[in-house]
């Protein structure tokens, strides 16, 4: 709990306003007031809203890291076209928390040197206001396109990608350099972190190293459609230190007295200054985080058991809620559903050519069709391999978390995989049907959705 005392004597300061008021530029806010959030979405306009606010007991101030044309028109019943025709951009935070501060501080500067090492030079960076950092780069900086999509439809898959990326980057040096701060001392990890011995160990070449993944705390799976972070200069309640900004390389040296309220000095390292970006600067870097998902799905999916497909081919009325939506047509995403389709429609026993015509019949839907020669390359390519492969499962935030296809019904619950749940589906009606014709597909039939 943080004293109106407190937060009044902090936001009456004009230049905490100004700083303020400067990042909410195109984005949503909501105001904290202690342990609850104010109405959503809201914005601030004039210095003197804050003030109102912390008179009226707000606490903190929190943005989205998506820019909107007007945020006010955002509603959780949109769809994600809608969404993508309200967003005009998003900005990378990358929110570091390794669950004690000097770790917090070590991952943030390896962070900021591997955004460095792509290129980047509008890198931010912001301690959190209680154990971690978050370090921005502005949407600026990314190009305009990408993969001949608009970069800004990529939310938030691609901040997801950077994320897991730049995590696979750092966390042997993390190690490192943990090791090196404690003097190679495990027991001192291991108080601090509260994790066993054998979670944050692994031995290379017989010598013992230390495994920093487990408590490497890069956001991602909280990185969603309307995500926000904590506004720089706001309170943070638990600690009651402010959320400054800092000299990006500079960040070994901050330390949490800077952050007690009365010792704040306004940065000239603004958080996420898109005067400081050039475009394209960040371009290399999402573009390998993008690949590195790729390699990683396919990686995954190598150790996966080939999957044995049902003798006969499986109707549409058996699929799932997503796989209809893909076939209605889609605006974006349509290589990542390309590789669902194929694999699903294998996976339910239908044929190549069966396949091939109802790809086409969904292709002719979406709003830019794939190239033909794209698609059948993408089907023969399949064939070539002589493998069933489930497609991408229903958690993976790549595919129909990703495209925003994942729209349970009342059976999803049930399955972890789109062909489970046809499969299910169908061994749950056969078993009903016991004497009777089984179920077969009707291929040619069109089911309206």
């Amino acid at each position: 709990m943080i004293p109106i005392n407190v937060s009044l004597s902090h936001y009456k300061r004009e230049e905490i306003q100004e700083e303020i008021i400067a990042n909410s530029k195109d984005r949503e806010v909501a105001v904290k007031f202690n342990d609850s959030f104010g109405k959503r979405p809201d914005v601030l306009r004039h210095q003197s809203d804050i003030l109102e606010l912390a008179k009226q007991g707000a606490t903190s101030f929190h943005a989205s890291e998506e820019l909107w044309r007007n945020s006010l028109q955002l509603d959780p019943s949109l769809k994600k076209h809608e969404l993508d025709n309200l967003r005009i951009g998003w900005d990378l935070v990358l929110d570091i928390d390794c669950g004690f501060f000097e770790y917090s501080k070590i991952a943030a500067d390896l962070i900021i040197k591997a955004l460095r090492f792509h290129k980047v030079s509008s890198v931010s960076c912001k301690f959190s206001g209680n154990k971690g950092f978050h370090i921005g780069v502005p949407f600026e900086a990314f190009p305009e396109k990408v993969r001949n999509d608009e970069t800004k439809i990529f939310f938030p898959a691609a901040p997801r990608q950077i994320a897991l990326y730049i995590r696979e980057m750092i966390k042997k040096p993390l190690g490192d350099k943990i090791m090196e701060f404690e003097k190679n001392n495990f027991n001192a990890i291991i108080e601090k972190t509260g994790k066993k011995a054998n979670e944050i160990t692994y031995y290379n070449n017989k010598n013992r190293a230390l495994n920093a993944e487990p408590f490497l705390n890069i956001d991602t799976l909280l990185i969603s459609s309307r995500h926000l972070y904590r506004m720089p200069y706001s309170l943070h309640e638990k600690s009651g230190l402010v959320s400054t900004p800092l000299n990006p390389e500079k960040v070994l040296l901050f330390r949490k007295e800077f952050a007690i309220p009365k010792n704040v000095r306004i940065s000239k390292h603004r958080f996420l200054n898109k005067n400081n970006a050039e475009s394209n600067e960040a371009k290399q870097l999402l573009t390998e985080a993008m690949d590195f998902a790729i390699k990683l799905e396919t990686i995954n999916s190598k150790g996966k058991r080939e999957f044995q497909a049902p003798e006969n081919a499986l109707p549409e009325e058996l699929f799932p809620p997503c796989i209809k939506l893909i076939l209605n047509g889609l605006q974006d995403g349509r290589k990542r559903a390309l590789f669902i389709l194929v694999n699903y429609f294998i996976s339910i026993g239908w044929s190549y050519d069966m396949a091939e015509k109802k790809l086409k019949e969904w292709n002719a839907k979406n709003k830019e069709p794939l190239r033909e020669v794209y698609l059948l390359g993408q089907l023969r390519y399949h064939k070539q391999m002589q493998k069933k492969i489930l497609p991408p499962n229903c958690s993976n935030e790549m595919y129909m978390l990703g495209i925003g296809v994942c729209k349970p019904d009342n059976f999803c619950p049930k399955i972890r995989n789109p062909a489970q749940y046809t499969t299910k589906k169908a061994w749950m009606m056969n078993r009903g049907n016991k004497g009777k014709t089984k179920i077969k597909a009707e291929p040619t039939k069109t089911v309206e959705n």
